[in-house]
């Protein structure tokens, strides 16, 4: 009953913090473009985040994987991630946006592998792929609902009122939080109570649990997956991070009515998605494999972003709702493929945050040279131009899936087997 009751809360728990970050993105862009900031200095401060996010991954990472508390981890970050919310609230000046982001990139480095480490802590690893799909469908329809709000307070009230609504709905994900009583600490710690009891070291009592000792990061770098994949990351940021950014600051120029309403539908249609194609997702990542599901979903990224340049030049800007169709199925291909492929790379070897945050350092950097790259290159050479890189970086993305990405399932099937075949006495 206990574990039954958490996971409900761990659903409760990803719908409002997917709430709380719906507010930080096309919105900041559009609120900073309404305050006559150009795509350029926009980029730049988005850019920001990402740079402190990267900063922080690989420390955050290790220090969720010796925390015992995930839950505290988690709640820490939520807390810096409302105080964010409030500094952008406060006022569109260089300083406090700058705060805000350097803020919000740290908090969100932290909660990502602690959300991960609570959702493997309360399953097995043979459910992982179907939990991550549920995750990620309740986050989805959290970001859809939430956008819908924020679209019409920022039409009906202010644009400021949005960064408000998001310290506000931070609060609801902090009693999702403390709902989850399933005890989450590290193996290691529990051997140590069967150890003492049994007068056997802790080693001794590891080894008996079957349980590896934690790799280290170079331990981690010498695995040819972790790298792959880590450059299809890098990939699929630098094409997709700035996209709906570029799109929003395009509308919010040339477009007088209801812009936030268009914003949001940008928004909210992905989502429902997502919502529906998750669950999809982790269960054919389980029977197909991990490689054919993410060429489906790196696939959406540079047809996306040409018909993100089609639409910028037609007569209605409405065009870009439909578009942003396609970003749903990216979303929901990569939301749980990269916790799915970061268990099954160091999932076994007491590293599952440290990976996350490895991919989380890759996911930065290509979302820092997205943003800053594509808003540079719309000042300079056009807002087309821009969608045509951000198309051929997407083009790359799937090539190297393609071509370089080895498939991870199987490798993490043999090592659950051969555990299993370890742990089996013999007849």
């Amino acid at each position: 009953m206990g574990i039954a009751r958490s996971l409900r809360a761990l659903d409760w728990l990803n719908f409002f913090v997917a709430n709380v970050q719906t507010g930080f993105g096309p919105f900041i862009a559009s609120y900073l473009a309404a305050n006559k900031w150009t795509q350029g200095e926009i980029g730049l401060m988005l850019s920001v985040g990402t740079i402190s996010a990267m900063a922080s991954q690989l420390p955050a990472g290790a220090l969720v994987d010796a925390l015992r508390n995930k839950k505290g981890a988690a709640a820490a970050a939520i807390i810096a991630i409302i105080a964010a919310a409030l500094l952008l609230g406060a006022s569109p000046t260089f300083v406090s946006v700058f705060a805000a982001e350097v803020l919000h990139g740290f908090a969100s480095c932290m909660l990502v592998p602690a959300m991960a480490a609570i959702s493997l802590a309360l399953v097995s690893r043979a459910d992982l792929g179907n939990r991550l799909g549920r995750n990620a469908r309740w986050a989805s329809i959290g970001s859809a609902l939430t956008a819908a709000l924020m679209g019409v307070f920022g039409e009906y009230l202010s644009l400021r009122s949005v960064f408000f609504l998001t310290a506000a709905l931070a609060l609801p994900a902090l009693v999702a939080l403390n709902m989850i009583h399933h005890e989450m600490a590290p193996v290691v710690p529990r051997m140590k109570k069967a150890a003492a009891k049994a007068g056997a070291s802790i080693a001794q009592a590891v080894s008996a649990a079957g349980v590896e000792r934690p790799e280290s990061l170079r331990d981690l770098l010498r695995d040819p997956r972790l790298l792959t994949f880590a450059a299809c990351v890098v990939l699929f940021h630098l094409s997709n991070a700035a996209m709906l950014n570029l799109a929003a600051g395009e509308v919010t120029a040339h477009m007088g009515d209801n812009v936030q309403l268009v914003i949001a539908a940008c928004i909210i249609v992905p989502q429902f998605i997502v919502a529906g194609l998750s669950p999809w997702v982790g269960r054919q990542a389980q029977s197909w494999g991990r490689r054919p599901v993410l060429i489906i979903g790196f696939s959406a990224l540079p047809l996306r972003a040409l018909l993100f340049a089609a639409a910028s030049s037609a007569s209605s800007p409405y065009l870009l709702v439909p578009v942003q169709m396609l970003d749903g199925i990216s979303a929901a291909v990569f939301g749980v493929m990269l916790p799915l492929i970061a268990a099954d790379v160091a999932g076994g070897k007491g590293r599952y945050n440290l990976c996350i945050g490895f991919f989380g350092l890759a996911a930065g950097i290509g979302a820092t040279l997205s943003t800053a790259i594509a808003g540079f290159v719309a000042d300079k050479f056009g807002v087309n131009t821009s969608f045509f890189g951000l198309a051929a970086a997407g083009a790359l993305a799937v090539a190297l899936v393609w071509l370089a990405m080895p498939e991870t399932r199987d490798a993490a099937a043999n090592d659950e087997a051969a555990k299993e075949k370890e742990a089996t006495p013999a007849a």
